[in-house]
C-alpha cells in the first residue's frame, strides 16, 4: 500500500535498521518500546490485519522469524501481541506482531 508506513521502511522510503529480514518478512525495533525490547515483525506482504489473512502459512513464517530473532537477540523470556482492528489498538493498518521482553 502507497501510505503504509511499514511498506515505505521496506521500500527503503523511510530510514530504518532492519534486525532481521527474509524473504517473508522483516523485523525492526518500535520507536515507542513499552518494553526493554520491542520488536515488531512484519510480513512483506501488505496484509492489512488477521481478518485479511487467506493463506495462514505467512502466519507461520512470522513465528519462524520470531524464534530466529528470539536466539539471534538471545531473548528467552518474552510475550507476543497482534492487535487486529483500530479498536483493538492497532495503530498501523498492516499486521505486525509485537515481541516484549524486560
Amino acid at each position: 500500500m502507497k501510505d503504509c508506513i511499514f511498506c515505505k521502511i521496506l521500500r527503503k522510503e523511510i530510514p530504518s535498521e532492519f534486525i532481521y529480514e527474509d524473504e517473508h518478512c522483516f523485523a525492526i525495533n518500535d520507536i515507542n518500546p513499552k518494553a526493554k525490547k520491542h520488536i515488531l515483525v512484519i510480513p512483506k506482504e501488505h496484509i492489512e490485519s488477521l481478518n485479511e489473512i487467506k493463506d495462514f502459512e505467512i502466519v507461520k513464517k512470522l513465528f519462524e522469524a520470531i524464534s530466529k530473532i528470539n536466539i539471534k537477540e538471545n531473548i528467552s523470556h518474552f510475550k507476543t501481541l497482534i492487535n487486529t482492528g483500530a479498536k483493538a489498538g492497532q495503530e498501523v493498518m498492516h499486521l505486525h506482531i509485537h515481541v516484549l521482553s524486560d
